[in-house]
């Protein structure tokens, strides 16, 4: 009988803390955002892929060598071009500022990056420092996300190009 008794006031514990008017309504903080959205809009952003003088390397990301030529990634700003021809003793040639880029690939002397949420084709021509974009295919990749939870809604008009670690 004591053990029925038990099982019965175990129940009855159970069956109030299921009512218990506190248990939905409790309201947790949202994470704290350690990052903030670099934005730009998106007439400017376009208009923002230029070859550049040399500068120095700060956030080095992925490397990628082709012919005599070294491409160093600039995390999320561009990638710096180095003369290879003497592997021992690279120069730095230029930088090629594309926003919000991760990665490049070569193909017949086109280089190929995103740029942020686009795919662009570009001709560079480092004899005279210019370089043509020869194709943008808008929206091919997501807007780019933060290292953590941080999270910024774009409007329709505007790019993602970098997150800051707000100090």
């Amino acid at each position: 009988m004591k053990t029925l008794t038990k099982l019965g006031l175990l129940f009855i514990l159970m069956l109030l803390l299921q009512a218990c008017p506190f248990a939905g309504d409790v309201d947790f903080p949202p994470p704290e955002q350690n990052y903030e959205a670099v934005v730009m809009l998106r007439s400017e952003f376009e208009n923002s892929t230029a070859l550049l003088p040399p500068r120095t390397i700060v956030n080095s990301g992925k490397i990628y060598v082709k012919d005599d030529f070294l491409f160093i990634g600039e995390v999320h700003e561009g990638f710096h071009v180095f003369d290879n021809a003497n592997p021992s003793a690279p120069v730095n040639i230029a930088f090629l500022k594309v926003l919000g880029v991760s990665d490049i690939s070569i193909k017949n002397g086109v280089l190929y990056f995103n740029n942020a949420t686009d795919l662009i084709a570009v001709l560079p021509n480092l004899n005279n420092n210019t370089l043509e974009i020869t194709k943008r295919i808008p929206n091919a990749f997501p807007q780019l996300t933060a290292p953590d939870d941080s999270y910024y809604d774009p409007k329709p008009d505007e790019i993602i190009i970098n997150w800051n670690l707000i100090q």
